[in-house]
């Protein structure tokens, strides 16, 4: 035997260092050197989501004359304020409900196989390159009052006057439909082509026609995708400020939570309050997305029968 293999032979019995002890009691609890990749990760979300949340929530608190909670209070007394809460709801649940329900049946068309598919989904997700502003701009064009679409109306008759498609709630509700359609449709898509096509298969030969697979196969298998497909695009939605300002009217019906809380960081520089506002439209979201995540288990329950 040499001496690095008899280094390396630990007696039968013999005490194990510290360091190993750690190391197999970290083993035990499925801790191992592999999971300490994640170390990166875990400081990157805690530099860049955890310390901005805890301090915003912290700054909330900020006493002040009226105690610790008077900037929610503040919030909830003004009816300008509070307003906002349901402008904002107005705006991005239809939108991310109509964004999730449209990319139903486009992605169950497109999980198949066929001449164009990928230039159809290259023309599909486009939106996504436009950004938010460059779409704005775009509806302004084409749906404002000398836009082409009011010239065609006029020209044929349809109007006597242009109608009003901008700078108001269709306005915004146009741009989070063009921005939030194509995230919707990837992840509806992407959660389509998990779902294993025995199934469906197997309900044919059963005699089910398409609306039976689709409505008691594939649906099923799909709503846990679209309910998380729903809370991404609600929050993406809710979150809506560029749209609200260019496209919307950010002094009357499109005066969403966002540009309350901009309004009070950048314009009275109240940064407490500001903060409070944006905890109160963290919790709004938290309480969407909690619902829909508890209704799901309604219709659901089980594996999302994916490939792999």
């Amino acid at each position: 035997m040499s001496i690095t293999t008899a280094r390396r032979t630990r007696p039968a019995g013999a005490p194990r260092s510290p360091r190993a002890h750690w190391r197999h009691r970290l083993a035990e609890r499925g801790v191992d050197q592999q999971l300490w990749l994640l170390a990166p990760a875990v400081l990157f979300v805690a530099l860049l989501f955890l310390y901005p949340f805890f301090y915003g929530l912290g700054l909330s608190f900020q006493p002040n004359e009226g105690g610790p909670f008077s900037d929610y209070a503040r919030f909830f007394g003004d009816a300008y304020q509070r307003d906002t809460m349901w402008i904002t709801l107005r705006i991005a649940l239809p939108a991310a409900l109509l964004n999730v329900l449209a990319s139903v049946p486009i992605a169950y068309r497109l999980r198949g196989r066929f001449r164009g598919k990928r230039l159809v989904t290259i023309l599909l997700v486009v939106p996504i390159t436009l950004g938010t502003v460059l779409t704005a701009q775009g509806l302004l064009n084409f749906l404002g009052p000398t836009g082409w679409f009011n010239r065609v109306l006029m020209s044929l008759h349809l109007t006597d006057e242009p109608v009003q498609l901008v700078h108001n709630y269709w306005g915004v509700f146009f741009s989070l439909i063009i921005t939030g359609f194509p995230f919707a449709f990837l992840l509806v898509l992407s959660y389509l082509t998990g779902i294993d096509p025995t199934l469906e298969r197997a309900a044919a030969t059963l005699g089910a026609g398409w609306w039976q697979r689709f409505r008691t196969v594939t649906l099923p298998l799909l709503m846990p995708g679209l309910a998380t497909t729903f809370c991404l695009t609600f929050v993406l939605a809710f979150s809506v400020f560029p749209s609200a300002v260019l496209v919307g009217n950010p002094a009357g019906e499109t005066r969403v939570i966002s540009i309350a809380a901009y309004q009070a960081a950048y314009e009275q520089y109240d940064y407490p309050y500001a903060s409070a506002i944006a905890m109160i439209m963290g919790f709004i979201e938290l309480v969407v997305i909690s619902v829909v995540l508890l209704g799901r288990t309604r219709f659901y329950t089980g594996s999302t029968g994916g490939k792999g």
